[in-house]
């Protein structure tokens, strides 16, 4: 293709993540469908310089820090025809301005669906051995457990509950087949077909809670789903049942978690909190029966090449005047993350 057919794009991150989602190779391969200058990557939008290059954009690809695309910003960029973003959720960055501007706008958020439900998979593999609570017995002791101590270990039928049918969540009953659970799933937007299509039993949020020996989190952090485990859904899942979060600190009550985590009642493995990092203070850090991460369930280090895979795919598309294969739609912002 000519260079002067090329769409012209311009990068919109913080700097720091761009080696990462393109490499040489990539980059390569990106440079041959657009025209894009790699050493400008804006991560302000007012500068002179940015809004030179905004004024010429057809494309932005997007990411991780990049400032919100407001009216102005839109207003600077009158070329503007499409948004790849080089990421997950796109709820934070664009707004109703860009809608009424029928821009479209694409997101890498199943690439970064596979990280998470890989992370979500081991750790559910991890509790059903005790692993945690043996590793702590074991620093200890430094002996073996004896046949009490894991007459309760095991993964043979544990029933897994996953809260949210969502990319993750979809991307977790895959990884869920060839392992000997029950799942079960609550999900208020799929039906009993589609459930048995995909091979779960589909229960109200407090039967699974009750249900379930595992409970992990994949629902969107949406208005309907803030603070939806509560004091009194929490306290619905059974003794020594395990709490698995990977979605949005703010789906659990804060209080009433630490609270629950506090008596030995429940585990956790908290990837996401809030608020996120915690206070230095939090009894999260220390409490044997908590495993808590600083939010690395999603893609890092190379498994952000994923994610610049799929924009690159997506921007060959656009050059190609093909659909995009992973177009987020305004209506579908209400119930995704």
């Amino acid at each position: 293709m000519p260079s002067a057919q090329l769409p012209r794009a311009v990068f919109a991150m913080d700097p720091v993540h761009l080696p990462l989602l393109l490499p040489p190779p990539l980059m390569a391969r990106l440079k041959q469908t657009a025209e894009i200058d790699p050493s400008l990557v804006l991560q302000d939008f007012t500068p002179p310089r940015a809004i030179a290059a905004l004024a010429d954009a057809e494309v932005l690809i997007t990411g991780w820090d990049c400032p919100r695309l407001d009216a102005d910003t839109l207003a600077a960029a009158p070329r503007l025809r499409a948004v790849l973003h080089a990421g997950g959720s796109v709820r934070s960055l664009i707004g109703e301005a860009l809608w009424e501007r029928g821009i479209s706008v694409s997101s890498a958020v199943t690439g970064n669906a596979l990280p998470v439900a890989e992370y979500t998979l081991a750790m559910i593999l991890l509790t059903g051995k005790d692993a945690f609570t043996h590793r702590e017995r074991f620093r200890a002791t430094h002996a073996r457990p004896s046949p009490a101590e894991t007459a309760t270990t095991g993964n043979l039928g544990r029933r897994i509950g996953i809260i949210g049918a969502s990319r993750v969540g979809r991307r977790l009953l895959d990884l869920l087949r060839p392992f000997d659970f029950e799942v079960l799933l609550y999900d208020p937007y799929v039906n009993a077909a589609e459930a048995a299509a995909l091979g779960v039993g589909l229960l109200s949020l407090e039967d699974l809670l009750r249900r379930s020996d595992i409970v992990s989190l994949h629902a969107p952090d949406i208005p309907e789903t803030h603070r939806m485990l509560d004091r009194a859904r929490l306290a619905l899942i059974r003794d020594g049942g395990v709490l698995i979060n990977t979605s949005r600190g703010a789906l659990v009550d804060p209080e009433a978690l630490t609270d629950e985590l506090a008596t030995g009642r429940l585990h956790a493995v908290l990837d996401v909190t809030e608020p996120e990092p915690l206070s230095a203070g939090s009894p999260l850090y220390t409490l044997p029966n908590v495993f808590l991460t600083p939010h690395i369930a999603g893609s890092l280090g190379n498994e952000m090449e994923r994610l610049g895979r799929i924009v690159t795919e997506e921007l060959e598309r656009l050059a190609a005047g093909l659909p995009l294969a992973h177009e987020v739609r305004h209506a579908d912002l209400a119930r995704v993350a």
